[in-house]
């Protein structure tokens, strides 16, 4: 599909003032993809009705009563109101038909014809005469301005005919331009047609750039415009921000609209509820994540948000119906585990770790005394273990009650002892 603003005299493309695209074959602007074009159709049976596009995106439809040979994006000559006018073929074929039904036009003697096909003297006028459009804006801005009018003048279209200007304008009330028409007229020296448009439609003339970073809708594609309301907003869980929600046109987003039926019928299996009832409060709604299936919810002393499942919110809604509140947002009865209330336990519990360390103190004296007594014995076979609480009786005892003792040893004593005294003497 060739690029539907044309060609110019010159051979190169004569572009639609859209900032962007045609001089590398990208424009698209209010096309529409012909998906019947590789079929074979009889020629006997083509739709007679071609789509002709004009200025900034404005469409309508005409006859081709000549069975001229058409090719999308070439220019044509049409009749118009009082003249003639030149337009491109945007759309032919089958598809026409079912344009023509989506905008509810009637296929009657109305509908105007196409004359011929444009010739390079018919678009070399045609580029004359389009010279003539900015400085005709600029002046007309400064008549309006004289005239103190409370009207917005956007675009104006030069007929090819040079015969007659339509002005595209916005106005937030009425206007009384019938002073104006005369100044216009006598100016430019044509017939005046004045038009207003919405601020939608002026934002499609103009084009631009949206948030998202693509081309506006409206200026590429979207050609029926449906009122934006703020609960699209709000049944998406958008922050109500102007700035954020408004277009270049000032006006609600038109795509708020594209997902608002998903989050409709995802809504449906979420309750409408601001607060819930429990034992330590009343649990306030904070937020809803509506594809997770999650509700957020806070108690009025606590900055903690607490994430619970719609069916269990469900659930405590149903128990405060009920007359019932539950112990928590996630349980109905709170089990109680009591508590150990003894005073004294730390002591108690050292009392225990003491006892465990002297009976192990008392394990281990016991066994080392065992060990040495097996070990006396290994060393004195024929000597008998000794019976608690009784002292071991000398073994080389005398019939006098003396032990035997080496008489020796008794000397050395007593000569020590002798020494001794000595010493002190």
């Amino acid at each position: 599909m060739s690029c539907s603003c044309g060609v110019s005299v010159e051979g190169k493309t004569a572009g639609c003032n859209n900032n962007g695209g045609c001089s590398t074959g990208g424009c698209n602007k209010l096309n529409v993809f012909d998906w019947l074009s590789n079929m074979d159709v009889p020629v006997q049976e083509k739709f007679d009705i071609v789509e002709v596009r004009f200025k900034n995106g404005r469409k309508e439809f005409h006859r081709n009563s000549n069975s001229l040979d058409l090719t999308t994006g070439e220019a044509v000559v049409v009749d118009v109101q009082g003249g003639h006018h030149v337009g491109h073929v945007s759309l032919q074929g089958e598809l026409v038909r079912l344009q023509m039904k989506k905008r509810n036009v009637v296929n009657d003697k109305e509908i105007r014809q196409i004359y011929r096909k444009a010739t390079a003297k018919d678009l070399e006028k045609f580029d004359q005469v389009r010279k003539r459009e900015s400085p005709a804006l600029y002046r007309t801005r400064n008549i309006i301005l004289e005239q103190k009018l409370a009207m917005k003048l956007t675009d104006i279209e030069f007929q090819a005919d040079n015969t007659k200007a339509t002005f595209y304008y916005s106005a937030d009330e009425r206007v009384d331009f019938r002073e104006l028409i005369k100044l216009l007229a006598g100016e430019f020296k044509i017939r005046v047609e004045m038009r207003q448009i919405s601020l939608r439609q002026e934002a499609s003339r103009l084009g631009g750039i949206g948030s998202c970073g693509r081309e506006l809708c409206c200026s590429t594609w979207l050609t029926d415009f449906k009122s934006v309301s703020t609960s699209a907003a709000r049944y998406q869980n958008l922050s109500l921000n102007p700035s954020k929600l408004s277009g270049q046109c000032g006006r609600l987003k038109c795509c708020l609209n594209y997902e608002l039926e998903t989050y409709m019928d995802a809504l449906e299996d979420i309750p409408e509820v601001k607060f819930l009832k429990t034992k330590n409060g009343d649990a306030r709604l904070q937020k809803t994540d509506i594809f997770r299936k999650t509700m957020w919810f806070s108690f009025n002393d606590e900055n903690v948000w607490h994430p619970i499942s719609t069916s269990r919110v469900k659930e405590i809604i149903e128990m405060n119906k009920e007359g019932n509140a539950p112990e928590t947002l996630t349980l109905d009865e709170l089990e109680i585990v009591l508590a150990d209330t003894s005073v004294n336990k730390d002591l108690e519990r050292m009392d225990e770790k003491f006892k465990r360390k002297d009976s192990k103190s008392r394990k281990k004296r016991q066994n080392n005394k065992n060990r040495n007594r097996n070990r006396n014995q290994k060393q004195n076979p024929g000597q008998q273990p000794q019976a608690k609480g009784k002292p071991n009786k000398p073994q080389n005892q005398n019939k006098q009650g003396e032990s035997s003792v080496n008489p020796k040893k008794k000397k050395n004593n007593k000569r020590r002892f002798r020494n001794k005294k000595t010493d002190n003497e």
